[in-house]
């Protein structure tokens, strides 16, 4: 679990459901379309690339699946690569031993249980190995469609310091987030919040002067504009 950053820090929220609204509404309109920055084509492709993407940037993720999915983008195909073969396409990639291993065990149980599709539900997902939580919520997401919120580092942090939906961990802000969220926003809200995190509520100086919420955040130690 995460715990607090220092730039994260607690305090009760006293953002009502107008100011959500407000607050979602301006990231909609600043961005009225989000989607993951992984490159992938189909759910299995996302599923992978979601696995690997753990500790790991979206761009050095990117570059090895750009090599593997021409290679192998199945999980009949990722299976016959076996260990040896597998590894060499992600080594760049950190923990990429128990990566493949995990990958490799999840591509045999889609091929036994599942007809080789990604399932689509919850329980399903997370039965496969090295699949938890915050990686079957993106994959619900963003290949399915549900309204689910995978709180990583970045929207962990925001939900934190903009007091929008304050938590100890990640289990208290996903489950705050999907009761501050309006529901019209709740399909988008995981990369407007992302998205966010990753490029103007960094961690260490939050770019105040460029934010789009800035006058409904609550973070007490804001940069001044």
């Amino acid at each position: 679990m995460y715990s607090v950053e220092p730039a994260a820090v607690r305090y009760d929220s006293g953002m009502g459901p107008a100011k959500r609204r407000k607050l979602f509404e301006r990231l909609r309109a600043a961005d009225p379309a989000p989607t993951t920055e992984l490159r992938y084509r189909g759910p299995f492709e996302l599923l992978i690339a979601v696995m690997l993407s753990a500790q790991a940037t979206d761009k050095g993720v990117n570059k090895a699946t750009a090599k593997l999915f021409p290679v192998a983008n199945t999980p009949r195909a990722i299976a016959r690569l076996g260990p040896a073969r597998l590894k060499s396409y992600i080594k760049t990639i950190g923990l990429y031993n128990t990566k493949a291993r995990n990958i490799l065990a999840t591509c045999r149980l889609l091929l036994e249980r599942h007809r080789g599709r990604v399932p689509s539900t919850r329980a399903e997902l997370e039965a496969l190995p090295g699949v938890g939580r915050k990686t079957a919520n993106v994959v619900l997401n963003t290949a399915f469609g549900e309204p689910t919120i995978a709180v990583d580092t970045h929207i962990f942090r925001v939900a934190n310091r903009t007091g929008l939906a304050p938590g100890k961990n990640v289990r208290l802000v996903e489950h705050g987030l999907l009761k501050a969220v309006p529901r019209e926003f709740r399909q988008h809200a995981h990369h407007w919040l992302l998205l966010h995190g990753r490029y103007t509520c960094v961690a260490r100086t939050p770019h105040c002067g460029r934010c789009v919420i800035y006058a409904l955040c609550e973070y007490p130690d804001k940069v001044k504009r």
